[in-house]
């Protein structure tokens, strides 16, 4: 039998954290992240970060419908902590969220993804206090927030057209603050 992907224990960035046990190539899945699936509504009525000085990060968007609450019936990939310079990734595939790879991971690293938390439209200033990244990082932001989406100059319609002129987009809903994968196979 194989020597699992991780251990849990406790992290320099934050609580407790997952670290590598043996060297884990890029692109491998590594676990799926679990828990009790509710509606955004649900996940806000449980959890109520405005009065919280420390904010629950465990809630997982999947889309506009669905959020996964690690906090109940979840496993290790909620020890799994925020960096803005990550080894790993949230990746959704037909409404599952899995964590994968995305380098090449040395035994005994600490394996963190970017949460990206969603920003309501016009946060509150104390938010970037509130949800403050600790990851150490030279590229730190100082937020587990997702960056603001920066403001490019218009593109004609010719150059909109052109193959990889886009960006990935990530919704916002001022309500929410939870990570949210890219989709993978148009899956939603």
């Amino acid at each position: 039998m194989r020597k699992p992907f991780f251990e849990i224990r406790p992290s320099p960035i934050h609580g407790l954290g997952a670290f590598a046990t043996r060297r884990i190539r890029k692109g491998t899945r590594m676990i799926e992240y679990t828990g009790e699936r509710l509606t955004p509504s649900a996940a806000d009525a449980r959890y109520d970060d405005d009065r919280r000085e420390h904010p629950h990060v465990l809630l997982f968007t999947v889309d506009r419908r669905t959020v996964i609450d690690a906090g109940v019936g979840g496993n290790e990939a909620r020890y799994f902590n925020h960096s803005c310079a990550p080894n790993c990734e949230a990746v959704t595939e037909k409404r599952r969220v899995y964590l994968e790879a995305l380098r090449t991971i040395a035994a005994g690293e600490e394996l963190t993804y970017d949460y990206q938390l969603e920003r309501g439209r016009w946060p509150p200033a104390e938010w970037e206090r509130r949800y403050a990244c600790r990851c150490g990082a030279a590229t730190c932001r100082g937020t587990m927030l997702a960056p603001p989406p920066s403001r490019k100059p218009r593109r004609s319609r010719k150059a909109a057209k052109k193959p990889g002129a886009g960006s990935h987009h990530v919704a916002v809903d001022a309500r929410r603050f939870a990570p949210r994968a890219p989709e993978r196979d148009g899956e939603a």
